[in-house]
């Protein structure tokens, strides 16, 4: 889309840019100063998990009008290994890395709405929405 935010993702540095775009565009749709926070915290789950894992993508940010509301899209798109068992990488305190296992689990539960596609050898899609 046109109106997408796209930030690539393959640093420190670049998760805390996709994430105060997130920020900032959250603040713009008038969420509150917590769900802005619930968006960049979500935002920087997802691109740490590009950087641990694929070591590049990209997030891209987007608004979303439904019925009158207005929210937030965030999709989170890498061409890395995949995640070869979605059950048990959704599943809290999973980690493959040795970290806290926080991540996406972590992601569904701050998120109105996740959505997950991933294959083996071709990369992972993550798209979620935060309604106001």
């Amino acid at each position: 889309m046109d109106d997408d935010i796209r930030v690539r993702v393959g640093s420190d540095v670049e998760i805390v840019l996709a994430r105060q775009r997130g920020r900032e565009l959250a603040a713009q749709l008038g969420f509150s100063l917590s769900d802005q926070t619930i968006v960049a915290t979500a935002i920087s789950e997802l691109a740490r998990n590009i950087v641990l894992y694929a070591k590049r993508g990209e997030i891209l940010l987007r608004v979303a009008e439904n019925n009158g509301r207005s929210g937030i899209v965030v999709v989170a798109r890498d061409d890395g290994p995949g995640i070869a068992d979605v059950g048990l990488a959704m599943q809290p305190g999973y980690s493959s890395s040795g970290g806290l296992g926080l991540g996406l689990s972590g992601v569904r539960r701050l998120m109105d709405e996740f959505e997950i596609e991933t294959a083996a050898g071709r990369g992972t899609n993550i798209t979620v929405k935060k309604w106001r």
